[in-house]
């Protein structure tokens, strides 16, 4: 839902993208990490531009969805991000702090999701 204030998740969501953008470009030029950098920096990009659009939805039923969105995104980014750490593409140092953050924006999308549905009481 709108709100006049502006979103910590916001910044963070952009900060996160920016790190990724800066990940990619520092694996090395092989097949693979094209693949899977092509997929991380899309689903990077994604979180923050669909949390973006999700603050700015018309009804909470448009927010949660948009949210939604932002949490399959952010749960894709924990996946691939766990891709190049075990396939050796980078050394995990290089990677689990991105990693860690992924997982907490995951977290903090999903919690909001969980709060802005509406109860199963007040559909009654």
């Amino acid at each position: 839902m709108p709100t006049t204030e502006p979103s910590p998740l916001l910044n963070r969501s952009k900060q996160f993208a920016l790190r990724t953008i800066r990940l990619v470009e520092s694996l090395p030029r092989k097949r693979a990490s094209g693949v899977i950098g092509k997929q991380l920096l899309r689903a990077a990009t994604s979180v923050g531009a669909n949390y973006r659009a999700a603050c700015r939805g018309r009804s909470r039923a448009e927010f949660c969805a948009k949210l939604g969105i932002v949490e399959e995104e952010a749960d894709e980014c924990v996946y691939w991000l766990e891709l190049v750490m075990v396939s050796g593409l980078l050394k995990k140092e290089l990677v689990e702090k991105l990693h860690d953050e992924a997982t907490e924006i995951l977290k903090m999308v999903v919690a909001s999701i969980r709060t802005a549905r509406p109860s199963p009481r007040s559909q009654r």
